[in-house]
């Protein structure tokens, strides 16, 4: 099976790219950029891993991303993430970026931005890997300093994929966006937003109503809710489910407790996905491996997800056309 899920054409709906910085590339950056690190080492970092829930898991992931102070930064990140993905059978990435997080440290939003951009046109010419990017809120800021960030991101809106709505999801409801969001509209961009992994259905609800995402990442608590259950299943929303970050997070205490069988059988459209993989313990391919191991999943099972990413991902009809095909050769 192990084979099998490496040849599967996968493409990676939900992947924080600040969240794949690994501890040695975290210390060599801090060298590099003369960051002090709070560890001793690498080692120290990985300990560091075990966390109690997402704030204990983002008090981490904030101060980690403090290494990245240049565009070359941004650039050597990617490539590094882009590498381990491809290897992995990774064929596409819909890549998030956090700019407040970066704004807030004195960066201008081009030093993410373009670098991140080489780094997706390098993985497209060397790798053969197609790439989007989601500029994510964070949504426990202000709305108002989400809507100036997207207002600053017009020399770039045609980079943009895609916006999205992350970090700290408890006491910061999606309608807290719907002006953003809206505004995100009006310019033709596409919307995701987490939504539904430590907060209620209700989240799910107000993300599709008031924010009308197209995707919704995570989304794994909508299972408390049988009648939202069958909206997403009638209206075809992605969920981009991440096990093992539900499991790192604590979401739940064993990976087989996910509602996953449960949500396939309900006919709801499910895609496999890392979030943050330096932090969650593996990329892709580790999620699948550990979903088959958990629930038993059969290889057509496996298609059908990969084939859910591959409808849903930000990419060109042609190349979705062309991945596609390559993953009905396997079937």
């Amino acid at each position: 099976m192990r084979d099998f899920l490496t040849r599967l054409p996968k493409a990676e709906l939900h992947l924080h790219i600040e969240g794949t910085l690994e501890p040695e590339l975290m210390f060599e950056l801090a060298e590099r950029n003369r960051v002090r690190l709070p560890y001793a080492d690498v080692e120290a970092v990985r300990r560091a891993y075990d966390f109690d829930d997402l704030q204990s898991f983002l008090d981490l992931y904030y101060q980690g991303m403090g290494v990245l102070q240049r565009r070359e930064d941004f650039h050597e990140l990617a490539m590094a993430y882009f590498r381990r993905a491809h290897a992995e059978g990774v064929v596409h990435v819909d890549l998030h970026f956090d700019p407040q997080a970066h704004l807030a440290r004195g960066l201008p939003l081009a030093v993410p931005v373009e670098g991140l951009y080489r780094a997706m046109r390098d993985a497209e010419r060397e790798l053969g890997l197609s790439t989007g990017l989601i500029l994510a809120f964070l949504r426990d800021r202000p709305a108002e300093e989400a809507m100036d960030v997207l207002e600053a991101a017009s020399p770039y809106w045609e980079l943009i994929d895609a916006v999205g709505l992350d970090s700290a999801e408890m006491g910061h409801p999606p309608s807290k966006f719907e002006a953003v969001f809206r505004r995100a509209k009006e310019l033709g961009l596409p919307r995701v937003a987490h939504a539904g992994e430590e907060g209620p259905p209700a989240y799910i609800r107000e993300a599709l109503d008031l924010l009308e995402v197209c995707r919704i990442d995570h989304g794994v608590r909508a299972i408390e809710d049988p009648e939202l259950m069958r909206r997403l299943a009638a209206e075809r929303i992605p969920l981009t489910v991440c096990p093992l970050s539900n499991l790192r997070l604590r979401v739940v205490r064993e990976l087989g407790e996910l509602p996953l069988p449960r949500l396939l059988e309900a006919g709801l459209v499910l895609t496999l996905n890392s979030d943050d993989p330096a932090y969650f313990g593996g990329g892709v391919l580790d999620n699948y491996l550990a979903c088959q191991q958990a629930f038993g999943w059969d290889e057509a099972t496996f298609l059908g997800l990969a084939r859910n990413a591959l409808e849903a991902a930000f990419m060109p009809e042609p190349r979705r056309r062309e991945l596609l095909a390559r993953l009905d050769e396997m079937t």
